[in-house]
């Protein structure tokens, strides 16, 4: 609203004026709830009861926690009837109220007092109560009105049994509609792990002549929703993952995105290959620029079919029992005697079964106690030789460090024979090569000078796009994130249009705001031309006060000067002495007619300030309110003999 509803309460003589706000005031009380009939067009006409429930409905909307305690019922008993009057007194002076307010604003009303005060408590209103278009909520606000209706709704309808639920109560009240989240992986035509356009031809293949529809990849069509909601929830937070990833990792590593993917896939099989590694010592230790192979071989050496000797190609307990159970068997073959079925009753032929069963499995748990000793025997074995390896590598190196110091002596001794030639040989030598020393650190010089000049001043320029980099650096992701707030920005523009066109259809189609607005321009420009008005009329009196004030000195200049002249004249002629009294007495009589002019203006304003002070009398319903309040006091008293006789009766 482009104006405060205050200003009409303090402008008297605007009947317009303040039955638009009264309009305005009577359509808010009916937004938050308050029944008003349709025949009261102006605060003038509210009734007792119609004040206290516009009141209380008021304070319900604005704090519900002290709007719930009070009736908006009027009760017929005076004294419930003061209780309530001080009750909504203290509630709006705890609201911030500066006005006086008491029982007696509520009990025996008067027009501007009601008007003031139910115009302070629709501002203080919500801006939803009030339909604020130009203040909308936000979409959590939207959200728990849905909410706040459809429970609402709900809780309006009856609970019906089970068998006797329309199909609109089975929604409501049922949960046969109801299913489990139960998400199942779905393979789509497109894959986040592949770079578009390079999709293999085979997968191609695959996805166009053999890939089911996403619908027929699920065994229940229950599961599709919750898969493609976790799919795409997948999809969004592993974007989300690489492009936090890429703002603050990629772009410092100055590498392109496919770069920075291959970058990060090599070094998740180093680490991958690494930790293989520890887990299978026999393997030697990685080449350069063999990492996927040795990782491809790594991993075959896992494989179920591999035959080889080692703790990774050694199998499960299993297979080495089964394995040596069918060698043992093939080696010491067991002598079973073939007994004629005739001469060896049944009985005797199942208890040597038994026996033999019983041995065989004596026999087999024997062997298996055996396999769980060489295996443990095994694996401190491997630790050993592990060990023993690291001790011989340490072994090898200090025995090569020894042979190049005994390599050194040897040569020492040899020249010790000839010692003073192989001096003077190796003075010469020494001599030569501190001269070749000298030449060539004096060519090194002439090299050293250009390249020291030329490394500066490349390091200058590095370190300049090294800072332009930075800067460009900066630039990039200070344009990201102003890429992305003017996204969210965007976005939540588009949210709050969509929530204003479902408002605006909610909206009840008989109000028109372009209707309020031209009563609200024309009011604001009523007031304007009242301005210019009273503008107009104070400058035509300070014109009329000044020619006054101009005409009273004249006025008096000319009776001083003609005073003077006739004075004069009067000691020495008869006639000029009557004329001067007649002068004087006219004098006299202007001032007393102008003193009598401005008395009767003054009274007249008088009479102005008294008929406006008893229409705003008027407008109080003083009589009216002292005939209630005196039929309020009759009422009391015939109370307070009834309780004095129920006390008696007691």
């Amino acid at each position: 609203m482009p104006w405060s509803l205050h200003g009409g309460s303090h402008l008297p003589g605007c009947p317009g004026i303040m039955e638009e706000v009264d309009k305005i005031l009577i359509r808010s009380l009916r937004l938050s709830g308050t029944e008003i009939p349709d025949e009261v067009q102006s605060i003038r006409e509210f009734t007792t009861e119609l004040i206290v429930e516009s009141v209380v409905r008021c304070l319900r909307v604005i704090n519900p926690s002290v709007g719930a305690g009070l009736s908006h019922i009027l009760p017929p008993g005076m004294s419930a009837r003061f209780r309530i009057g001080m009750s909504l007194a203290q509630a709006c002076q705890d609201l911030g109220y500066q006005g006086e307010v008491g029982y007696q604003t509520f009990l025996y009303s008067s027009e501007p007092e009601i008007r003031r005060l139910l115009l302070f408590l629709v501002e203080k209103l919500p801006r939803d109560a009030s339909e604020d278009a130009s203040q909308p909520v936000g979409k959590s606000t939207t959200l728990h009105r849905a909410i706040a209706v459809a429970i609402k709704e709900q809780l309006a309808v009856p609970w019906v049994p089970p068998a006797c639920r329309t199909p609109r109560l089975q929604l409501l009240q049922g949960s046969c509609l109801l299913k489990r989240f139960q998400a199942q992986p779905l393979v789509l035509p497109w894959e986040s792990n592949l770079v578009p356009g390079k999709v293999p031809p085979e997968r191609k293949e695959f996805f166009v002549k053999f890939l089911p529809p996403v619908s027929a990849q699920l065994p229940q069509t229950t599961s599709l929703v919750p898969s493609l909601l976790e799919r795409n929830m997948a999809e969004l937070s592993a974007a989300q993952d690489w492009e936090s990833e890429w703002k603050s990792q990629g772009l410092g590593s100055r590498m392109t995105p496919e770069e920075y993917r291959q970058w990060k896939l090599q070094r998740l099989q180093r680490r991958l290959l690494d930790q293989l590694r520890q887990a299978s010592p026999s393997l030697g230790p990685a080449q350069p620029g063999t990492t996927g192979r040795d990782l491809i071989q790594l991993l075959g050496s896992f494989g179920a079919g591999h035959e080889r000797a080692g703790a990774l190609a050694k199998g499960s307990r299993f297979t080495h029992t089964q394995n040596l159970a069918y060698k043992q068997e093939a080696e010491h073959p067991v002598q079973v005697e073939t007994i004629p079925i005739s001469r060896t009753s049944e009985q005797e032929l199942r208890e040597k079964q038994a026996a033999e069963l019983e041995t065989l499995e004596g026999e087999l748990g024997r062997l298996v106690g055996q396999i769980g000793d060489l295996e443990g025997q095994m694996a401190t074995l491997g630790l050993t030789l592990t060990q023993v390896e690291g001790e011989v590598r340490q072994r090898q190196l200090g025995v090569t460090e020894q042979e190049q110091t005994l390599r050194v002596k040897g040569r020492t001794v040899e020249l010790l024979p000839d010692a003073e030639n192989n001096m003077a040989k190796l003075q010469v030598v020494v001599e030569s090569s501190a001269q070749r020393i000298i030449q060539l650190a004096a060519q090194w010089e002439k090299h050293r000078v250009p390249l020291t000049q030329e490394f500066r001043e490349l390091k200058a320029l590095h370190n300049s796009k090294e800072l332009e980099s930075s800067r460009r650096l900066l630039e990039i992701r200070e344009l990201h994130e102003r890429i992305r707030s003017a996204a969210d920005e965007a976005k939540h523009k588009e949210d709050l249009y969509k929530q204003l066109l479902v408002e605006l259809e909610s909206l009840p189609k008989d109000v028109s705001r372009s209707a309020y607005t031209q009563r609200i321009l024309e009011i604001v420009g009523n007031i304007r031309k009242q301005k210019e008005e009273i503008t107009k009329i104070l400058s035509d009196t300070r014109g009329l006060q000044k020619e006054i004030n101009g005409l009273t000195g004249k006025l008096d200049r000319t009776f001083a000067v003609t005073d003077e002249l006739v004075f004069k004249d009067a000691k020495r002629d008869e006639a000029v002495r009557k004329a001067y009294k007649y002068l004087a007495a006219l004098h006299e009589n202007c001032s007393q007619l102008i003193q009598t002019i401005e008395d009767t203006g003054t009274i007249l304003r008088e009479i102005r300030d008294l008929e406006e002070q008893i229409e705003s009398e008027t407008s109080k319903k003083t009589l009216s309110n002292l005939e209630r309040i005196l039929s309020d006091y009759r009422a009391m008293k015939q109370e307070n003999t009834a309780l004095l006789g129920r006390t008696r009766e007691t």
